[in-house]
C-alpha cells in the first residue's frame, strides 16, 4: 500500500480520526488526501505533527454541498494528473451525521442526512472511480442499526424504512424519531451503494461497508439539545460499562487493523467490527441497489440541480 493515495472523509473528530493517526503510523510512507467540513488543511498539519508524517494533504469539502464535493474531487484529480499525488489506490468514507429533524436541508435542498451519509459519498466514489488502481479499496461505514433489531439498537433507534431513493431525499416534516429512522435508513443504503460497487469496480479494487458497533465518547451527537445530548451520551458511556460499547481509541484502532489486514475479505461484505459477518436479509435487494445507483446519478446530476435551485428562488 505505500505511495498510494488514500482520500478519507470523516477523521476531524472521533473514532476516524484516531483511525487515520493509526493509519499513517503504520503506513508513514503512504500518501493522504484528507477531506473535512472544515479547515481541512489545518487539519493535515495538525495530522502531521501528532503523527510526525509530512506527507498529508488536506482538501476542503463541504459534505452537504455536491458543487464543494466536485470542487473537492477536480483538486483530487489534478494532483493526480500532475503526479504531486501517487496513484489513487483507496478510500474511507467515514462521514457521517445525524440530526433531530428530518427537516434540515443541504445546500441542494436534500433531506440532510441521506444528503451527506448516502448522496455525498455515491459522488465521491462514482467521480473517483475510474482512478482507482490496484491493489485498492473502498471503505463505506455503515452501522449495526441498519437491522431495525432491539438487540442492535436496544430502542434507540428506529428501525429503518426504505423508499424511493426522490423521498428519501425530500426534506420532510419529522422530529427526533423520524431523524432516527432517516438515520438507520441512511445506513442502509450505505449497504446497498457497497453491493452495487461490487458490479462497478476495476480489478484487484475492493469494497466494504464497515459497521464500528457503538462507540461512546464521541461528538456524535452534537446536534442535539443539551438535555437529550446528556441522556444520549450518559446512556452510552453505560453501555461501554457493560461490556457493548467501545472507546474512540479502541474503535479507531479496529478500523485502521482492518484496512491493513483484513481487506482479504470477499469484496461487497459487510465487515463487524473487522468481523466478516453477514449484514441483515433487507440489505440484500438487488433491485434497490441498482435503483439506488441510478437515481443517485440523477438526484446529483448538475444540470438537475441548477433547474432545483431556479425552482427554489421562484
Amino acid at each position: 500500500m505505500n505511495n498510494r493515495t488514500i482520500v478519507l472523509t470523516g477523521v476531524t473528530r472521533g473514532f476516524g480520526r484516531e483511525a487515520v493517526e493509526s493509519l499513517i503510523r503504520e503506513r508513514p510512507r503512504d500518501h493522504y488526501v484528507v477531506l473535512a467540513r472544515r479547515d481541512s488543511k489545518g487539519l493535515a498539519v495538525e495530522l502531521a505533527e501528532a503523527t510526525g508524517t509530512p506527507e498529508i494533504t488536506g482538501v476542503d469539502c463541504d459534505l452537504a454541498s455536491l458543487a464543494e464535493i466536485m470542487r473537492a474531487v477536480e483538486e483530487i484529480l489534478r494532483g493526480l494528473d500532475a503526479g504531486r499525488l501517487p496513484p489513487l489506490g483507496g478510500f474511507l468514507g467515514n462521514a457521517g451525521l445525524t440530526v433531530t429533524t428530518t427537516e434540515e436541508r443541504t445546500a441542494d435542498g436534500y433531506e440532510i442526512t441521506f444528503g451527506v451519509n448516502v448522496l455525498s459519498h455515491y459522488l465521491l466514489v462514482r467521480r473517483l472511480l475510474p482512478r482507482f488502481t490496484g491493489p485498492g479499496w473502498i471503505v463505506l461505514t455503515s452501522s449495526d442499526c441498519h437491522f431495525g433489531e432491539f438487540r442492535y439498537t436496544l430502542g434507540a433507534t428506529p428501525a429503518p424504512r426504505w423508499d424511493t431513493p426522490e423521498r428519501l431525499a425530500t426534506p420532510r416534516a419529522g422530529g427526533a424519531r423520524e431523524a432516527g429512522r432517516a438515520y438507520a435508513t441512511s445506513k442502509l443504503g450505505v449497504i446497498y451503494l457497497t453491493h452495487a460497487l461490487t458490479r462497478r469496480l476495476p480489478e484487484n479494487v475492493g469494497v466494504y461497508s464497515y459497521n464500528p458497533g457503538l462507540v461512546t465518547g464521541t461528538d456524535f451527537f452534537r446536534h442535539a439539545p443539551g438535555p437529550v445530548r446528556g441522556v444520549l451520551n450518559g446512556f452510552f458511556r453505560l453501555q461501554r460499562v457493560l461490556g457493548r460499547g467501545m472507546t474512540p481509541q479502541q474503535a479507531g484502532t479496529r478500523l485502521a487493523e482492518t484496512i491493513l489486514t483484513v481487506l482479504t475479505a470477499p469484496t461487497g461484505s459487510y465487515l463487524d467490527r473487522g468481523r466478516d459477518v453477514p449484514s441483515s436479509p433487507e440489505s440484500h435487494d438487488e433491485a434497490r441497489e441498482e435503483e439506488l445507483w441510478r437515481e443517485a446519478a440523477r438526484l446529483v446530476d448538475p444540470d438537475r440541480l441548477m433547474g432545483r435551485a431556479d425552482t427554489l428562488t421562484e
